[in-house]
């Protein structure tokens, strides 16, 4: 059975937690003891007795404010697939935390409240899902109940959705007219709503397929060099990290990168076992034959499809920080376990997240603001374009001082 990831996004109030408890309740996911405690502390009931926000509204400071603030990761399944659901902030000074939870998502919900529309939270976070590269959206008009199930209040919203979705490039995008709070086509059809021809949210869920693209190039990248020097093992030398992408097998010709080394893998060994090939995902041990300066961060690439190493590359950035960004600035880059310094060489343009333009900086980049920048690192990066390889197409930016993360980065 597959498992599919996928995260709620939406302005604030719109009901993605609302919509995930409902995932969770109607698919007979909770246990009666969380029923229990979901009765206890709830203000705002269902026709059930139960607030199903709760269920991932774990910090109190969310239960008091009714507000989502961190990701919320919830599983559950049903006999056709399991499901990882990520519950992302709607507020605008937590889109840092929605940007995490989407990275590692194949699949975004967009939530809209029927009686708003599109609103600027609505583009921004379909702007997030282009440049993360999620092919499918599904875009649940929610609160319908609200709106007495108007069929023109849903073909409008998403006739308005759709202009934005074409711009962007999102080309697979299906549309639900929901209620969160009374289950209308969440789990099964709504009879409140005979116009909708379509399948429930959940049925969608179940069905869709993830045409995932292979990322470009086999790629390892050392964690941590392995070296006992002990009488036992005296001349053991293996470099443990994880297959970021592709595959490699004992014999094969690779190339360490960032130095331009060239070797080949005398052995692969998982779970202490020694293995004629590793594939994407898994942890390994990769022994070379021959004995080089290797260390931390240090990439194996095989030679058919060999990444780009430069100092300059330009990268598009959400911008995480209270401080604004100013061309200069110097900050750590990190890319999964490689860190180097970093300055912002120069920032080019950012797009307006209401009309989905570039547009030309005229002061310091805030929070939230998306640009397009160039960086310069004080030692070469191993990197591929992001729409090749996400995992060494990515990185962040994180502050010399007080070490927090400050931008998110898409290498072009």
């Amino acid at each position: 059975m597959d498992i599919l990831r996928f995260i709620t996004a939406g302005s604030v109030d719109d009901g993605k937690s609302t919509l995930i408890g409902r995932l969770l309740y109607d698919s007979k996911s909770i246990l009666q003891d969380q029923l229990e405690v979901l009765e206890k502390h709830s203000k705002n009931k269902n026709e059930d007795g139960v607030d199903l926000a709760l269920l991932t509204d774990g910090l109190r400071a969310e239960r008091e404010q009714g507000i989502t603030i961190d990701v919320a990761y919830r599983y559950f399944s049903t006999p056709k697939r399991k499901f990882i659901i990520a519950d992302a902030p709607g507020h605008v000074q937590y889109t840092r935390n929605m940007i995490t939870g989407a990275s590692n998502s194949e699949l975004m919900v967009i939530l809209i409240d029927a009686r708003k529309g599109v609103i600027e939270q609505t583009r921004r976070h379909s702007i997030i899902a282009s440049l993360l590269k999620l092919k499918k959206v599904a875009v649940a008009i929610n609160k319908m109940d609200m709106v007495d199930y108007s069929e023109d209040v849903f073909e409008t919203i998403r006739s308005d959705y759709s202009k934005i979705a074409e711009h962007l490039g999102l080309n697979e995008v299906a549309y639900f007219p929901i209620s969160a709070l009374k289950g209308d086509n969440i789990v099964s059809k709504s009879s409140r709503t005979d116009w909708y021809k379509g399948g429930s949210l959940l049925e969608y869920l179940e069905q869709v397929t993830l045409h995932e693209e292979l990322n470009t190039g086999s790629r390892f990248q050392v964690q941590y060099v392995i070296r006992p020097q002990t009488e036992e093992l005296h001349d053991y030398r293996g470099y443990a990290g994880q297959i970021l992408s592709g595959q490699f097998k004992k014999g094969d010709k690779i190339h360490i990168l960032p130095a331009g080394l060239a070797t080949e893998i005398a052995k692969i060994e998982i779970n202490g076992f020694e293995r004629n090939e590793a594939f994407e995902g898994q942890p390994a041990v990769i022994h070379t034959i021959h004995d080089l300066d290797i260390s931390r961060g240090d990439i194996f690439a095989t030679e058919e499809q060999l990444p780009t190493v430069e100092k300059d590359l330009e990268v598009l950035l959400c911008w995480l920080d209270q401080k604004p960004l100013q061309p200069g600035n110097k900050y750590l880059l990190q890319q999964n376990s490689r860190l180097v310094k970093a300055v912002v060489k120069e920032v080019e343009y950012k797009i307006n997240v209401n009309t989905l333009s570039r547009e030309q900086i005229e002061t310091g980049i805030k929070l939230n603001e998306i640009v397009k920048v160039t960086l310069r690192t004080a030692q070469p990066l191993v990197y591929d374009s992001f729409i090749n390889n996400k995992t060494t197409g990515s990185a962040i930016l994180v502050d010399e001082t007080s070490n927090s993360t400050v931008a998110a980065c898409i290498i072009q």
